[in-house]
């Protein structure tokens, strides 16, 4: 698929109604507001395209951009255009997910986190956050280096309520990651979750909510007990 054909996918699928919303969480022109689902559609239609992802996100416009990050081929994107990504990354739809997932997914995961939660810019150190969840997320437990991440938890846990507003919500992310996803450490990270207790988030003009840690933690724990059990009845 060429950029103009994706381009006109993107405006057959957009809708005014998608896009102020969009616009309340953030977003700004060039946009078309497009759904996340039909994102996925279109991204489903196109399959893996580096060239096209490149072209996509540097047109500015967040609808190709998040669909950049849909199609790009997270083994061969180089660690150079993930940092010109999250530089490009103003708002946290792009920073915070389609950028931290497929760099989450690259071959430099943990190291652009560990890059990203360093910025003094907030939608980059947002990103880092949310990248190393999802790198968290997607590493086998033995690949995980258990005591960096205790030691993130001790961070946030003493920073959280004093950084930045995206930030908050990414670092609440991070401890969700690691106690849903790293079992030896679930414990650790429900004790920092009941420790940080609600963390205040201003999400705008929506109805957006920060989760509860802890809460969201047990239940993610309950859901894949359940599922385990029903899998041996099978």
């Amino acid at each position: 698929m060429t950029l103009k054909q994706a381009m006109k996918k993107l405006t057959e699928y957009g809708s005014d109604q998608t896009k102020k919303v969009y616009i309340r969480h953030g977003a700004r022109e060039p946009l078309y507001g497009v759904k996340l689902a039909d994102l996925k559609k279109i991204a489903r239609e196109i399959k893996t395209d580096r060239k096209l992802a490149l072209v996509l996100y540097d047109s500015g416009n967040s609808d190709a951009m998040y669909l950049a990050g849909l199609i790009a081929d997270p083994n061969s994107i180089s660690k150079e255009d993930l940092r010109s990504w999250v530089n490009k990354a103003y708002w946290y739809m792009l920073s915070e997910y389609a950028v931290a997932k497929l760099a989450a997914a690259s071959p430099y995961g943990w190291a652009l986190g560990l890059e990203w939660i360093n910025s003094d810019q907030e939608m980059i150190e947002a990103a880092g956050w949310s990248t190393l969840s999802n790198w968290v997320s997607l590493q086998p437990v033995e690949n995980l280096h258990k005591d960096a991440l205790l030691e993130f938890m001790e961070l946030i846990s003493e920073k959280i309520h004093i950084s930045k507003n995206r930030v908050r919500y990414a670092m609440n992310g991070f401890i969700i990651a690691v106690g849903s996803y790293v079992p030896s450490l679930t414990d650790e990270a429900v004790e920092v979750a009941r420790k940080i207790g609600k963390v205040h988030v201003d999400m705008g003009e929506t109805a957006c909510k920060v989760p509860l840690a802890e809460e969201y933690i047990k239940k993610v724990i309950s859901m894949k007990k359940k599922k385990s059990r029903n899998a041996h009845r099978l």
